[in-house]
């Protein structure tokens, strides 16, 4: 099987809904140096964490900048969005719906970026979501950053807790290959493999989309994950980041907060990083 393109995280996405304050705040505490409130056309807002290639985003919305389009943002509290970055074509997104996967038509949108030097230019992109019955209970998409310097600005790569980029995505699935296998048809058979308990797709820079059993999970990420559904469904519960676990459990301490001590990692419980497994890997 021929692939689209090669699988690359572009960033996470962690839903807060109207806890955007109490989020900040939270992942300050975790180490992250958080970028300035930004506030997307669509009605949404934010902070992320830059990382080198990829980043993290605490997304939610301002009760008083709450759209009519605000119930879209409204998902459940913890991690909600696995964003892979796409070909800049402009037809990629038929491209993917040629290859045979559900997706939703392409749309553009902006969010003002506070700079340094007191300017707020506009960083622009263009996003086209899958289907939700291949998203895992959750949203996949892809991003294409029109504005990538607006983004990627060493000023934000560096944090407190050392953290430079993702190292897994982790999902809890009862049948790994049947949720997996629609990623075959964008990505090649070749980019996912068997695991202990579940199946990956490998990912650049070594990251890895974890797909496990619930059983493969809770011995992957232990009692720091969150809740699972009760019907069985799928859910993204945890994400690895690669850090100095030195560096990263320094600020932890910094911030009081004692993670779960596991061999070579460190991983904080889901009710210190709302809602998600936040865990730290060499």
């Amino acid at each position: 099987m021929t692939s689209l393109l090669k699988p690359a995280i572009d960033h996470v996405v962690i839903h807060v809904g109207a806890q955007l304050d109490e989020a900040a705040a939270q992942y300050a505490r975790l180490g992250f140096q958080l970028t300035e409130r930004g506030h997307h056309s669509l009605g949404s807002s934010n902070n992320l964490a830059i990382f080198g290639t990829d980043y993290l985003e605490l997304l939610g919305y301002e009760p008083g900048r709450a759209s009519a389009r605000a119930q879209l943002w409204e998902m459940p509290t913890g991690l909600g969005g696995l964003v892979f970055k796409p070909t800049a074509a402009p037809d990629f997104r038929d491209a993917v719906a040629a290859a045979g996967l559900p997706v939703a038509e392409s749309r553009e949108f902006t969010r003002p970026v506070a700079l340094p030097d007191g300017t707020s230019p506009d960083a622009h992109f263009r996003v086209t979501h899958l289907g939700p019955e291949v998203a895992f209970n959750g949203r996949v998409f892809f991003c294409h950053h029109f504005t990538p310097d607006l983004v990627w600005r060493p000023e934000w790569q560096r944090h407190p807790n050392g953290a430079t980029g993702v190292a897994e995505f982790g999902i809890v699935s009862r049948d790994p290959a049947r949720a997996l296998a629609p990623y075959a048809k964008i990505f090649g058979a070749a980019a996912i493999q068997e695991v202990p308990g579940g199946q990956a797709l490998l990912a650049a820079g070594g990251a890895r989309v974890l797909v496990l059993e619930p059983g493969a999970a809770a011995l992957h990420w232990g009692d720091a994950l969150p809740p699972l559904p009760a019907d069985g469904a799928d859910r993204m519960v945890a994400l690895t980041l690669r850090a100095s676990l030195a560096t990263a459990r320094a600020a932890l301490q910094a911030g009081g907060i004692t993670p779960l001590e596991q061999p070579g990692r460190l991983v904080v419980p889901a009710a210190q990083a709302f809602g998600l497994a936040l865990a730290f890997v060499e």
